[in-house]
């Protein structure tokens, strides 16, 4: 039997990066073995975003589920769908938005930075305000017992077990568990030129990224600004160089050595990226030979057979909430 059920997922709006690999697929790859685990492609999320150019979503989609197989998310065992694939999802936010005071969603920290920060788009909008419910239906439609998050997510899980109380406390029914949250290890990458990683920025190394655009990225990086000669002696603490080697170089005499002596000042930036690039390429090489072997149609046969599977779990779930609102 396994331990708990989880839900997870990610906005499809853009490609994969070394980032994903170390803030949530690793999570995902040793969960599954566990618990009953659903990973949800979550494009409705995404348009709520991207309304004004959609047109990409579906082909994101596609290339995201062929990322997560390929860094070992197994459909045998896992659930892997697409959000509007299940329309429960969209029929149980509905529930929950009637009872969710308008307070709760405005005082959300992330609805306020988002606003003054995302340029260019129009983000006060109905949809956008109330994402909160639906990412609360979501976790609540599967009956999740944990959800894995950061320490900065807390905030949002809190309002959906607020919601899912609210629920409870109303209409004397115990459907929902209040999901816990999962501590997670998140690893946040810093981007390569030492910024935050952001598909803004293009400061990422893609999991579909060649061997040669992998190299042309890493001789590109971010390293020491105060170390304009080989000779000089360098900074390793900080520099995105060498957190990318301990994260992704299981070589740990290797980079001892490039540590002791770049601080030494007697190896040039030259041979310490192209030993990163190494190493990187030697990572991403099983997930770049999984990814080739995959067709669209095999991976939207897995989403159309996971979507089967959600949705008999959705259906259980709204037809005890509908006895609840009295409706048959």
């Amino acid at each position: 039997m396994k331990k708990n059920t989880i839900l997870s997922g990610m906005r499809p709006t853009g490609r994969l990066h070394l980032g994903h690999v170390v803030g949530a697929l690793n999570n995902w790859r040793d969960m599954q073995e566990d618990n009953s685990c659903f990973f949800m492609v979550a494009d409705w999320h995404a348009l709520m975003g991207e309304y004004e150019k959609p047109s990409d979503i579906k082909n994101n989609s596609i290339e995201m589920v062929k990322d997560w197989i390929s860094c070992g998310i197994d459909p045998e065992k896992s659930v892997i769908f697409i959000q509007s694939m299940v329309p429960e999802h969209l029929e149980l936010a509905m529930v929950f938005s009637i009872l969710t005071p308008l307070g709760w969603l405005e005082r959300c920290t992330t609805y306020k930075e988002q606003l003054r920060e995302v340029k260019g788009r129009m983000l006060a909008t109905y949809g956008f305000l109330g994402y909160p419910v639906l990412q609360a239906a979501d976790i609540a439609l599967y009956r999740g017992d944990l959800v894995p998050v950061g320490v900065d997510q807390l905030p949002h899980l809190e309002l959906a077990r607020e919601i899912i109380r609210r629920f409870s406390g109303l209409y004397k029914k115990d459907i929902f568990p209040e999901p816990k949250p999962m501590l997670t290890k998140v690893s946040k990458l810093v981007g390569l030129d030492n910024r935050k990683m952001s598909k803004s920025y293009g400061n990422f190394i893609a999991l579909s990224d060649t061997a040669e655009i992998v190299k042309k990225k890493v001789f590109s990086m971010y390293t020491d600004p105060d170390r304009v000669r080989a000779d000089i002696p360098g900074k390793v603490e900080g520099n995105p160089v060498f957190i990318y080697h301990d994260i992704f170089n299981p070589d740990k005499e290797e980079i001892d050595d490039l540590k002791k002596r770049y601080k030494a000042g007697k190896v040039g930036d030259v041979e310490v990226k192209q030993k990163l690039t190494d190493a990187l390429n030697t990572f991403l090489d099983p997930i770049r030979k999984k990814r080739e072997s995959l067709s669209d149609k095999e991976v939207l046969d897995i989403i159309e057979q996971g979507a089967v599977r959600a949705g008999k779990v959705a259906k259980e779930t709204m037809s005890k909430v509908k006895k609840c609102l009295h409706q048959m």
